[in-house]
């Protein structure tokens, strides 16, 4: 659907660009035609008259048909231009030095250059133009002689020839030249409203991915910590109701907050005339400390500790930073068994940003299990394309005594943050 409006959206700044009256003619062929054979009949009009007055009525028939032909020639141009090549020589030697000479082989030629390659396109102008030009070559000698009775040059005809000759390659010339030109720019038009489309699809799939990626980030974690929460509160309900009133709530909290990211990962999919939602929640080091009490509630043994600098002033940053903890400790908590100590560090060097989740548990990830039913597969990969956009990685494996260790590194750059 992208990529149709993006053809759309270009389709409409091309006909804007082209004014209004040539816009008139580009939606309107057949009216475009007649306007070429028009102008057509208009400079073969002289020659017209001339002939039905000099008796000469096979020439104006002739001209008659060249301007029917004419209209013709967007549907068959090559076909076009042979049959008024050939009739353009015959009127030419019943009515010599009239104001149609080569006239008809303009609009001709031009529909070949518009419809075909450059090559076959000069190609057609040349044999096209050949037959005319030979004719005022060596075929036409000037009848005109002065009033006064002065002898007329001996160069003259060939002059005249010469020059008459020239005058048909170059008008061909520069029509199959127009023609030429017209064609590239509707390729190329052709060409950046495929990019656009291109451009379009690829930008709807990427913001697919995002989407996937957010949900899985908000749907995993959250069903992962209610689940735990509600497997917490069934077994202390009996021996400490308190105790379980928290973790109800921290439940109920958990769902309301999952629902109101969800809400914001799916504005992006409300139609153009509704307000648009920012698909990425804007999080801070508070929304990071709230997140890791979630997590001590549903019952990790979690300790934090931040070194350096406070996380840069970038919501997109500190987006992938907590994405991040949390796909490790979502990870944790559904994999994790015989849990004495979970780590959460951070560490910020000046532009560089160091993560490290790491438990001493002991992992299962056995297919069989329900636990591993809820996974996707996708955690790992989209914390490493979170890490990417900010020339990071992400290292996810056994820890070196034992349980699961994931090492991430980022690389903040405050111009880019700005852009």
């Amino acid at each position: 659907a992208s990529a149709h409006v993006a053809d759309a959206s270009f389709a409409e700044i091309t006909l804007r660009r082209r004014g209004r009256f040539r816009r008139y003619l580009f939606e309107h062929p057949r009216v475009m035609d007649a306007v070429v054979v028009l102008c057509y009949s208009l400079l073969a009009l002289p020659t017209f008259i001339s002939s039905i007055v000099d008796g000469k009525w096979f020439a104006a028939l002739l001209l008659v048909a060249i301007a029917a032909i004419v209209f013709l020639r967007r549907r068959n141009p090559l076909s076009v231009t042979a049959a008024v090549a050939v009739l353009e020589v015959a009127v030419t030697l019943l009515n010599p030095w009239g104001s149609n000479v080569s006239a008809g082989l303009w609009f001709a030629l031009y529909a070949v250059a518009v419809a075909r390659a450059r090559t076959f396109a000069l190609t057609v102008f040349g044999a096209a133009s050949l037959p005319l030009t030979l004719v005022y070559l060596f075929m036409w000698t000037s009848p005109a002689t002065p009033s006064n009775g002065e002898a007329i040059p001996e160069n003259f005809h060939l002059i005249s020839n010469i020059a008459a000759a020239a005058s048909i390659l170059l008008s061909n010339l520069i029509a199959t030249g127009i023609g030429i030109s017209v064609r590239q720019r509707r390729e190329h038009e052709s060409e950046i409203r495929a990019w656009a489309a291109r451009t379009a699809r690829l930008g709807s799939v990427t913001e697919r991915n995002r989407i996937a990626r957010e949900m899985h980030d908000v749907v995993a974690h959250s069903l992962t910590v209610m689940i735990s929460l509600s497997d917490g509160a069934a077994v202390v309900v009996k021996k400490d109701p308190e105790r379980a009133g928290e973790v109800l709530g921290e439940l109920s909290r958990t769902g309301r907050t999952a629902l109101a990211d969800m809400r914001r990962v799916l504005g992006v999919l409300r139609d153009d005339s509704a307000r648009p939602a920012p698909l990425e929640p804007l999080v801070s080091g508070h929304d990071l400390s709230k997140l890791l009490d979630g997590f001590r509630t549903a019952g990790l043994p979690l300790h934090y500790s931040h070194t350096g600098p406070a996380l840069p002033e970038d919501p997109a940053f500190q987006l992938t930073v907590y994405r991040i903890v949390q796909e490790s400790l979502t990870n944790v908590l559904r994999y994790g068994r015989s849990l004495s100590q979970v780590d959460v560090r951070i560490v910020r060097d000046g532009d560089s940003v160091t993560i490290e989740v790491l438990d001493d548990g002991r992992g299962s990830r056995d297919p069989g299990t329900e636990e591993a039913a809820l996974g996707t597969g996708q955690g790992i990969a989209g914390m490493r394309e979170r890490a990417g956009i900010y020339a990071g990685t992400v290292d996810a494996g056994p820890g070196i005594h034992g349980g699961w260790r994931v090492h991430a590194e980022l690389n903040w750059n405050g111009d880019k943050g700005k852009s």
